[in-house]
């Protein structure tokens, strides 16, 4: 776990997650697998998203206070994992008293409070509390009542119930640290009194709780059929797949640039553009993978393609144009031919140019070399090939 950044601006984020999930039909809803991991750890990646966001606070069960604290899947940004209790107002307090007590001094920083069942949260609304609670002290997100209420007793209509002034409340819920830790002297947590958020509690102390729009999707899971609908929100998007190739013989010249790299003392690939086959090859399959056409009818090697044309300005280019299609790069497997050079000691320098070029980790590139075996112009050492497969999915 993190240790306590000091000083600095930004918000602590304090995550609820010591309920019982009483109503799940005996599901523990916070570590129900969902897309693999566990439903908590959606949760708290979708708040450390935010760069806003400094440190996270998670409030568990006494008892899973240890298995959570050596959980691998917790975010860099966890500072802690607290014992909570039965009730949620004490769960919060145990959340944002510890925070008081790493960092003193930072009684007007924003604590949001964080329901552990609701993954579905966003940076935008995220950061939105948190501007909200920059300007107003307290703040929370509300959705408009959109069906209309009916006021009932002993299975009859009494009257219908003027919805136009009401809302429904959502977390994460935002104020001061001082706001709160005020709130709890005249109300301690522990005495009988219960709120059911720390809206609630502020407005008990006439503290002004500003409202922002919240958003519909920011469901929290209570019951069997929200954990499946949060199960099909985060199941993970098709990816699509295109296969590209290139060839290009040797010409005058050295220099051989290659994989976005450049060889040294290396013969020179002939071809309108500089003659990187690898790129080529790479450019070629990310357009099929996205529908996109080719590489040559995007950049026919005539007077609409300056000659020498850099390959690495290429597929920048064709990046672009997958970005405006909603789409992005995931993974690339490149395989290069030729009997010269020799690549073996070049290749992880390619594939960290490749996966630099493409804004994706390193691990997703991947880049192998063969001779030819002789066989062919590559393998007589005449010409170089390359072959790519690559993957693209919904830019996020």
């Amino acid at each position: 776990m993190a240790d306590a950044p000091e000083g600095g601006s930004g918000a602590d984020v304090v995550v609820v997650a010591a309920g019982a999930s009483r109503r799940m039909d005996g599901v523990d809803k916070l570590l129900a697998p969902v897309g693999g991991r566990p439903l908590l750890a959606w949760t708290l990646d979708a708040l450390a998203a935010s760069p806003r966001v400094r440190r996270l606070v998670v409030v568990t069960a006494p008892d899973r206070v240890e298995a959570l604290r050596a959980a691998p899947w917790l975010p860099a940004a966890t500072a802690a994992v607290v014992a909570g209790a039965d009730r949620r107002q004490e769960s919060v307090a145990a959340g944002v008293r510890w925070l008081a007590s790493a960092d003193p001094g930072g009684g007007d920083r924003p604590v949001l409070i964080h329901d552990g069942a609701r993954p579905l949260v966003t940076t935008a609304l995220v950061e939105a509390v948190i501007d909200a609670v920059e300007r107003h002290g307290a703040a929370i997100p509300v959705l408009p009542v959109a069906e209309t209420l009916k006021r009932v007793a002993d299975g009859r209509v009494l009257e219908t119930v003027d919805r136009a002034s009401l809302a429904t409340a959502q977390t994460p819920q935002g104020a001061r640290r001082r706001l709160l830790l005020d709130a709890w002297e005249a109300f301690p947590p522990e005495r009988e009194v219960d709120f059911t958020d720390e809206a609630a509690l502020l407005e008990a102390c006439r503290i002004p709780v500003h409202a922002i729009s919240g958003e519909p999707a920011n469901l929290k899971v209570t019951l069997p059929d929200d954990l499946r609908r949060v199960e099909r929100a985060l199941a993970p998007a098709p990816l699509r797949t295109g296969f590209g190739a290139d060839r290009h013989p040797f010409g005058a010249g050295t220099g051989l640039r290659l994989g976005g790299i450049e060889i040294a003392g290396a013969p020179r690939l002939a071809g309108h553009s500089d003659g990187d086959v690898a790129l080529h090859a790479v450019a070629d399959a990310l357009l099929g993978a996205a529908g996109l056409g080719d590489l040559g009818r995007l950049f026919p090697a005539d007077d609409r393609t300056p000659r020498g044309a850099a390959s690495d300005g290429l597929l920048r280019d064709v990046v672009a144009r997958l970005s405006a299609n909603g789409l992005a790069p995931s993974t690339v497997d490149l395989v290069i031919e030729g009997a010269r050079p020799r690549l073996g000691g070049r290749l992880d320098e390619m594939r960290d140019a490749i996966a630099a070029l493409l804004e994706v980790p390193t691990s997703s590139v991947n880049v192998k070399a063969s001779t030819g075996n002789l066989a062919g112009d590559d393998g007589a050492g005449r010409s170089m090939s390359a072959q790519a497969v690559a993957t693209v999915r919904p830019a996020r």
